[in-house]
């Protein structure tokens, strides 16, 4: 039996002994940060926020193995939050879809949820009307016209059945059961209601692809709220995609559980828990890029030296050298090292010691001004 032939569905229960410890630490974790976030300058909150959704954004279409261009993304979401980035590249309709959808989730998190919203982010997420190769319905509930939904693993004639989800013909009133729920006000926390909103969407899993981010847009949806604004400092889905196999193993089993979610929301609510741990290292590095562009604007040049240390403090994979900046910057390799020289000279880079043939240059760690 799955959780939606349960004769109390959709009437979940939880032990409210064993989630209040945890429930307790978020809570203290939240007003901690945002009480950090609240000294911050408007400039830092739009850079942490930015940083916060870049991430959210990638790691939410990593966890179902889809992975976009992070330049686009940065592109895309420095454009609608009118953050100026030096070398901004053009991003697709489909990246610019996905970041449409969670800053209209995160940014609007006092909107009702509704149909016509809903259908709004899907057509953000398949501007195409296609997934990968396949045709799909886009804006619209699924219909089962290939039999009825499945998540599936495993070789074709060795499948194993995760879960299948109520018949499509249920949907329309199932859906307005959610709709009303979402949107009405119950006494229930807001951090333990995204927690079961995520479940209850991803357990209709009302469309043919893209159930489960939007159902993770929608739990930030209901996060923003309990934080009560649309700054986003901690990124619950950079967190579910370091816990991915516990994501899909808990949702598993609650699916094929009875109507006490307890063991769901306590993997939720510690799954946040250590999101908010991880949010402090994220805002160090934003306070960190901060400081260093307000130490060392005055000494770049250019754009060149202005995307090339953009590229370092983001985190430069391997090392770098004047072949790969004029490669990336797209000019000679002369003026390549006469950018590289400039920064050396005004002590924003240094030549590392281990040169060899060729040489490798980083960024100076000063302390913060």
């Amino acid at each position: 039996m799955y959780i939606y032939e349960n004769k109390c569905w959709p009437n979940f229960k939880w032990d409210s002994d064993i989630l209040l410890p945890l429930l307790s630490a978020v809570r203290n974790y939240q007003g901690k940060i945002v009480g950090k976030m609240g000294a911050f300058s408007f400039e830092l909150k739009n850079q942490a926020n930015f940083e916060i959704l870049t991430l959210d954004v990638l790691k939410s279409n990593e966890i179902e193995g889809e992975l976009l261009d992070r330049d686009q993304v940065r592109s895309s979401l420095a454009r609608r939050l009118g953050i100026k980035i030096s070398g901004l590249m053009d991003s697709d309709r489909y990246v610019d879809g996905v970041v449409d959808m969670m800053l209209d989730a995160t940014g609007n998190y006092n909107k009702r949820l509704n149909k016509e919203r809903l259908f709004a982010w899907h057509t953000g997420l398949f501007p195409t009307g296609y997934s990968g190769m396949h045709k799909i319905i886009v804006a619209n509930w699924r219909d089962d016209s290939n039999g009825p939904m499945q998540v599936v693993s495993g070789a074709v004639g060795k499948e194993k059945i995760h879960f299948q989800a109520p018949s499509a013909q249920n949907l329309e009133n199932e859906m307005s059961l959610f709709f009303n729920w979402i949107n009405g006000e119950q006494n229930i926390d807001p951090v333990l209601k995204s927690g079961i909103a995520h479940l209850w969407f991803v357990t209709l899993h009302p469309f043919e692809d893209g159930n489960g981010r939007i159902a993770r847009a929608i739990a930030d949806m209901i996060l923003a709220k309990s934080d009560e604004q649309p700054y986003r400092f901690y990124s619950m889905s950079t967190q579910i995609r370091k816990e991915r196999k516990e994501y899909y193993e808990t949702l598993e089993k609650t699916q094929k559980g009875t109507i006490d979610i307890t063991g769901w929301l306590k993997w939720f609510l510690n799954c946040l828990l250590h999101s908010l741990e991880a949010s402090e290292i994220i805002l160090k590095e934003v306070i960190f890029k901060h400081d260093f562009w307000l130490a060392n604007n005055p000494k770049i040049s250019n754009d060149r030296q202005r995307k090339m240390l953009n590229m370092l403090l983001d985190g430069f994979e391997g090392k770098l050298t004047t072949s790969k900046w004029a490669k990336i910057c797209k000019c000679s390799q002369d003026t390549a090292l006469r950018d590289i020289q400039d920064l050396i000279n005004n002590n924003v880079l240094y030549k590392l010691p281990d040169g060899g043939r060729s040489s490798g240059y980083a960024i100076v760690l000063n302390e913060p001004v």
